[in-house]
């Protein structure tokens, strides 16, 4: 059995371990700088696999990871330690899809667009949807809620969105949260195994930045 915890750092960046048995994978998705967004990651992340998203400076602080195992920044298949990770190309966008020993976690990057029917096609059985849902340069909260409908994952953490420091404007959370109706739990981080997941009403985790 695998347990996550989830760690977030703002915009659409996550600091995610992966204990299965006696090994722990770290992965860390898209690190931004300080200049592009106007705010700070922890001095120390480590990732035996780095996900990047896109290639612009908000997703691409590939120097703030500690000699990160795998870079995976191109669409394909990858495997590092048990763990599996798809790149699925977007319009110039990669969402990830990572599959755990009996957990399935997709980060949707910088999509812009309501998924398409093959994209779609590679999503199913999400457990963990990492979602945008502040607008700018993706998807808005509409868009969002249609997706989150799509997928009907069993956790949403939404990300990508209006917070103290951020230089960039984008849509309070709250607007997402009202049209998809969901009531947020607020965690500082958020540890899972797939014995925890909800058999009925998708769960909104809201994340503290950390």
């Amino acid at each position: 059995m695998t347990t996550l915890t989830i760690s977030y750092h703002g915009l659409s960046c996550f600091s995610i371990s992966a204990k299965t048995g006696n090994d722990i994978v770290n992965i860390v998705c898209d690190p931004y700088d300080l200049k592009s967004s106007g705010l700070k990651l922890p001095k120390i992340l480590e990732a035996d696999i780095l996900a990047i998203s896109s290639n612009k400076p908000m997703h691409n602080n590939v120097g703030s990871v500690t000699k990160p195992g795998i870079i995976v920044d191109e669409p394909g298949e990858y495997e590092k330690m048990g763990v599996f990770v798809y790149g699925i190309p977007t319009d110039g966008s990669i969402i990830f899809r990572f599959e755990f020993e009996d957990l399935v976690l997709v980060h949707l990057g910088d999509l812009t667009h309501t998924l398409t029917s093959d994209e779609f096609a590679k999503l199913e059985n999400v457990d963990i949807l990492l979602l945008p849902v502040g607008g700018g340069d993706t998807i808005d909260y509409r868009k969002a809620v249609e997706i989150a409908n799509q997928l009907e994952p069993r956790i949403i953490i939404p990300m990508h969105y209006k917070m103290p420091s951020l230089t960039l404007e984008l849509d309070d959370i709250g607007k997402f949260l009202k049209e998809y109706g969901a009531k947020k739990e607020d965690m500082l981080k958020l540890k899972v195994a797939s014995k925890d997941l909800p058999q009925e009403d998708t769960r909104v985790i809201v994340l503290e930045k950390s």
